[in-house]
């Protein structure tokens, strides 16, 4: 059954090659945005809390600081309406899930760069 579906999925949605990144790591998120009959495209630039799931259910999160007001964003990664990822900076952590980002002020919230 599982088999099915997957070969079904891999049919129906388009494959995007976006650049391969982690938890820790600085990106952009170039998407669409519908407002009625216009189409307009906006971006999200923050730091990869998590990357969950595999295959086509794969998602992100990036969270970015507006003001003083932490704010997080999931994209899923064949979500139709994304256009490009863009890598800003690789950063250096040593968990794959990173909440404990959230709490962190300041300078502690500062992520080393990792040598590429």
């Amino acid at each position: 059954m599982n088999v099915i579906v997957k070969s079904i999925q891999e049919q129906l949605v388009e494959n995007k090659n976006f650049p391969s990144f982690k938890a820790g790591d600085t990106v952009t998120a170039y998407y669409d945005i519908r407002e009625g009959e216009k189409v307009r495209t906006q971006f999200f630039k923050g730091v990869v809390i998590q990357l969950k799931g595999e295959g086509l259910n794969k998602t992100f999160t990036i969270r970015k600081m507006s003001g003083t007001i932490g704010v997080e964003r999931i994209f899923p990664l064949n979500m139709p309406s994304l256009q490009k990822i863009e890598i800003n900076k690789k950063g250096k952590v040593r968990k794959s899930r990173i909440f404990y980002f959230r709490k962190l002020r300041g300078k502690k919230a500062k992520i080393k760069e990792r040598q590429s």
